[in-house]
């Protein structure tokens, strides 16, 4: 098929995939709600259409947590992006490299940190969750660490995994699920000739590593099931603060209170992210969480934001709201899927090329011009709506 916009990519993600592993990316918790609530809020945004304004090509440049990026995205963590395709961390960071953009990748990686940091030669940034076993969690960071990866998205909305009801008609977890994943695979043969056979290993390196065997995608999920810590609290965040000595970045966090515990804890920056839409079905979406978040903590930490952008226009939506720049997820695994490395480099191309076409007929020569006087009226009202709904102030049990 051809692909001439980002969201093309989705279906050509879903010709090629088995339907578990297409339908462990494309879906939500329980009814999707929040899942499809990310773009209706996206979309409601309308930003101000100025003309003459000598613009001349915008600059998408942009500096954030101490490094200089070509435009204000990231790729974040995906579990099990090796699946998606072949070594698919590796072909997906040495297109965030190509491109001049960090690349984040996941504690449940199918390529380990070292295979990754020995092929791509730009930005990487580590991801950790809160898991019950903390030998890991310090196995891993200082694997990390070795490997030159200098900033930590430590990320804390998973304390158990969300109820995602596709996976389990998928075949994704469920009964029979590794006879239904054989089964779909050999109805893919590209998938199953590209990854399923010369993607090989396909087990998930970071937690090979540690446990000194290999582990399928039936351990995988075992793994996520069993080793998420919801007893952990703020003040159990300190010994990381204190043992990672690069920057800080926690992710998943919707509330102002939390956003400002974090900044008490001395992360220097923060995500904005209801991960997707895969966890808490009916949390808040991003674009109404973001402005609020933004008003407690933006001068003190780099506010970054994910879920549900799907285009440059998205992105400067997202800026226009009081983020200072974007993690993509979902979008970037659909490319990676259908195309590769080739595809995540297209990708981000027609992201770059939406964002200038945006910037241009909005007015804004620099990505640090767009702020909320780049929002229609209406929009600045929802905002102001949005700052002036009441926020608790008591601290919650187990606060900084």
């Amino acid at each position: 098929m051809i692909i001439s916009a980002p969201t093309d990519y989705r279906e050509a993600a879903r010709r090629r995939l088995p339907r578990f592993l297409f339908d462990y990316i494309d879906g939500g918790a329980v009814s999707e709600s929040t899942m499809r609530g990310n773009r209706e809020a996206l979309e409601t945004i309308a930003l101000r259409q100025r003309v003459l304004q000598g613009v001349g090509t915008p600059s998408l440049e942009t500096e954030i947590v101490g490094s200089r990026w070509t435009m204000p995205i990231a790729l974040g963590p995906v579990g099990a992006t090796g699946m998606y395709a072949r070594r698919g961390e590796v072909q997906a960071a040495r297109a965030a490299a190509a491109r001049g953009i960090p690349y984040t990748l996941s504690t449940v990686s199918v390529c380990p940190i070292e295979e990754v940091a020995r092929a791509a030669s730009g930005e990487l940034w580590t991801q950790l969750y809160v898991l019950k076993d903390r030998g890991y969690m310090r196995n891993a960071l200082d694997r990390a660490w070795a490997a030159e990866m200098k900033t930590l998205v430590f990320t804390v909305d998973m304390p158990v995994p969300g109820s995602r009801y596709r996976d389990r008609h998928s075949g994704m977890s469920g009964r029979a699920a590794t006879l239904r994943q054989y089964l779909q695979a050999a109805t893919h043969p590209g998938w199953a000739l590209d990854v399923g056979l010369l993607g090989r290993p396909l087990s998930f390196g970071n937690i090979d590593a540690y446990a000194g065997r290999k582990m399928s995608m039936k351990d995988y999920m075992g793994f996520i099931g069993s080793n998420f810590d919801p007893s952990i609290g703020w003040s159990e965040l300190e010994w990381i603060r204190d043992s990672w000595k690069g920057r800080l970045i926690l992710k998943g966090l919707l509330d102002p209170q939390d956003a400002l515990d974090a900044r008490r804890l001395g992360a220097d920056g923060i995500v904005v992210s209801n991960h997707g839409g895969r966890q808490l079905d009916g949390a808040l979406p991003t674009a109404r969480a973001l402005p609020r978040v933004v008003d407690a903590v933006g001068g003190d930490l780099a506010v970054l934001v994910d879920s549900g952008i799907r285009s440059g226009l998205d992105v400067v939506r997202m800026l226009a709201l009081g983020a200072k720049g974007v993690l993509l997820g979902r979008a970037y695994i659909y490319a990676l899927a259908a195309a590769g490395q080739r595809g995540v480099s297209h990708l981000l191309e027609l992201f770059a090329a939406d964002i200038k076409v945006t910037m241009t007929l909005i007015g804004a020569k620099t990505t640090s011009e767009i702020g909320d006087d780049r929002l229609d009226d209406a929009a600045r009202q929802l905002r102001a709506q949005l700052q002036r709904k009441p926020v608790p102030v008591p601290k919650a049990v187990g606060s900084v």
